[in-house]
């Protein structure tokens, strides 16, 4: 069994998750990485706290007190406009502090946003494609499911 904690964005604390416990279920997006006869659980779930992601430094001590093997860094920090600029630092951080390794994405990248961030500057900018190779690597017939 895989425990695993996810951590959103704060613009977005009124989120249900279900587009990210969706993508678990069908072993999409970043949870593509894992076997379909692999039980996940989750353990956790909270928003960073708001920029700068004060949550960041105290939440995955609560996912570990409940058996957390990975946190996943949730899409909605890649697909809110502008992607969250302390990412990096997040993974960086809480794979260095916690010791647990990071996964950043949840759910496929819906199509809507896909192409809207396509024709904008920021994602290659800032290398953002290369953090996330399992949300760019997804079909467009799956991507628009997640619209």
């Amino acid at each position: 069994m895989k425990r695993i904690g996810i951590i959103i964005c704060g613009r977005y604390q009124s989120c249900g998750g279900g587009k990210c416990f969706r993508s678990m279920r069908e072993r999409t997006g970043g949870f593509e990485r894992y076997d379909r006869n692999e039980q996940l659980e989750i353990v956790g779930y909270s928003t960073c706290g708001g920029c700068p992601g004060g949550n960041v430094e105290y939440v995955p001590a609560e996912f570990l007190k409940n058996g957390c093997d990975v946190i996943h860094l949730a899409t909605g920090l890649i697909v809110g406009y502008p992607p969250c600029p302390h990412i990096r630092q997040f993974k960086a951080f809480i794979e260095q502090h916690y010791g647990l390794p990071v996964v950043v994405g949840t759910h496929p990248i819906p199509l809507k946003y896909f192409e809207t961030h396509s024709k904008l500057p920021f994602w290659d900018q800032t290398g953002m494609k290369d953090l996330v190779p399992d949300l760019m690597a997804e079909s467009r017939d799956v991507m628009e499911s997640y619209n």
